[in-house]
């Protein structure tokens, strides 16, 4: 498939698309220039498949969005925390949800690495690579589990926890704001979200 044919049709589609909502919703995009109160934060995979606005039939302004290899929260990424802290303190979301998804690339990935014949030496450097980088503490997290959906889900549990733990949200529930986070896995094979029952608010689990 060229390469230009590639992007006219993104461009194509978008101006069919806009075209279809002005006609179901006249003035929507005027409405939504003026601004946006979402009320839901959600962190999710890069993956191709799991678009989160497609999957929960959600429109422009229903979602607040932070996505990345194998939905990680780091408490040193500045991009993660800059997101959670705007979402949660100025725009006034009431829920924070992490989203796995089955197949996950980076959990095999990390999978595979933590279950190598020859595993790495305790003084190891880390990874040189980005992407090794990255995923090194979910390469952890995946030597505790042979299965990788089992990973996949342990992995949404651990950043509910890394969420919950920050000042962000440690503020938040100090000034009794009612935002809670939650752990949700997509699967792939269905097309279905599933709620892992981890959920986070101010008094502790729900």
């Amino acid at each position: 498939m060229p390469q230009e044919y590639i992007l006219a049709r993104l461009l194509s589609n978008n101006a069919q698309w806009a075209e279809d909502v002005q006609k179901a919703e006249p003035g929507f995009f005027a409405e939504s220039a003026k601004g946006q109160s979402p009320k839901v934060l959600y962190f999710g995979c890069s993956d191709s498949r799991v678009p989160e606005s497609v999957v929960t039939a959600s429109k422009p302004g229903d979602i607040f969005v932070h996505r990345n290899i194998a939905n990680q929260f780091h408490s040193t990424d500045d991009s993660a925390l800059a997101v959670l802290t705007y979402a949660v303190a100025h725009v006034g979301v009431q829920h924070v949800i992490i989203v796995g998804h089955t197949n996950c690339g980076g959990a095999a990935a990390c999978h595979a690495a933590a279950h190598a014949h020859t595993p790495p030496a305790e003084d190891a450097p880390p990874p040189a690579d980005p992407l090794g980088r990255w995923l090194a503490p979910l390469t952890e997290i995946a030597r505790e589990y042979e299965d990788l959906t089992e990973l996949v889900e342990a992995n949404v549990r651990a950043q509910v926890a890394h969420i919950a733990e920050t000042d962000v949200m440690r503020n938040a529930w100090a000034q009794d704001k009612e935002v809670q986070v939650h752990g949700w896995v997509y699967e792939l094979e269905t097309g279905l979200l599933r709620d892992l029952g981890v959920s986070v608010g101010k008094a502790g689990a729900i």
